[in-house]
């Protein structure tokens, strides 16, 4: 998975943030138009999203739009759009942030590194009687450490990041395994099955790791 998908079609401003962002330690990729930042989002995900509005192909209020049907991902949108209306549609569409061209670079990675550090500085994810050690890669159910493997964790991980958001499935194994995984897609539900047997009370009739049939999994 990406940090950060960065999306702008001035290949000098996109350069620019890019460099920047990539000395503060973040996996970056510009896309330069609408369509292509949508598939790459689709196929390797990405914890955080910098939009522009003015872009060929898809602008960028539909892609906030479909990103938000299916992720919660942390989306900024930079635009030098900077009307009142342009602003209250993006907010309303589900970004978090909207911010004037030209960019403040400093107060951009002082903004990135705010979210990063609220929704993934944390060592312990939390999430009812369930506990993910990100640091150590452990969880445990009700106080009782539970063996779970790399793959697992990420998966749960993802889930509980998302928690009331349906995930599709290909979003879901793009991201965990890659698109150029050589593992098949039906590993995916086949970890599905593992961390329910692990997590769940009953597995049968799951709680938490929801199945959306057609779409993907939701965690409740």
């Amino acid at each position: 998975m990406l940090d950060i998908l960065i999306v702008e079609d001035n290949k000098e401003i996109g350069a620019l943030i890019a460099d920047f962002l990539r000395n503060e330690n973040y996996v970056v990729t510009v896309a330069e138009d609408g369509n292509k930042a949508l598939s790459l989002y689709e196929r390797y995900g990405a914890k955080l999203v910098l939009l522009d509005i003015m872009l060929p192909g898809l602008d960028g209020f539909a892609i906030c739009s479909k990103i938000r049907e299916t992720s919660n991902t942390p989306i900024i949108i930079m635009s030098a759009k900077t009307g009142r209306e342009d602003k209250l549609n993006g907010l309303m569409l589900g970004a978090d942030d909207y911010i004037e061209k030209p960019i403040d670079i400093d107060i951009l990675v002082a903004k990135i590194k705010g979210i990063f550090k609220r929704r993934f500085g944390s060592d312990n994810l939390v999430e009812g009687d369930i506990t993910l050690d990100r640091a150590n890669k452990t969880v445990s159910v009700k106080g009782r450490p539970v063996t779970v493997t790399q793959k697992e964790f990420e998966l749960l991980n993802m889930l509980i990041e998302n928690k009331g958001t349906t995930l599709k499935k290909e979003y879901l194994f793009n991201a965990i395994w890659g698109s150029d995984s050589e593992s098949e897609f039906q590993t995916l539900t086949v970890h599905i099955k593992w961390l329910r047997e692990k997590i769940e009370s009953d597995p049968k009739k799951p709680e938490h790791i929801l199945t959306v049939w057609g779409v993907g999994y939701r965690f409740q």
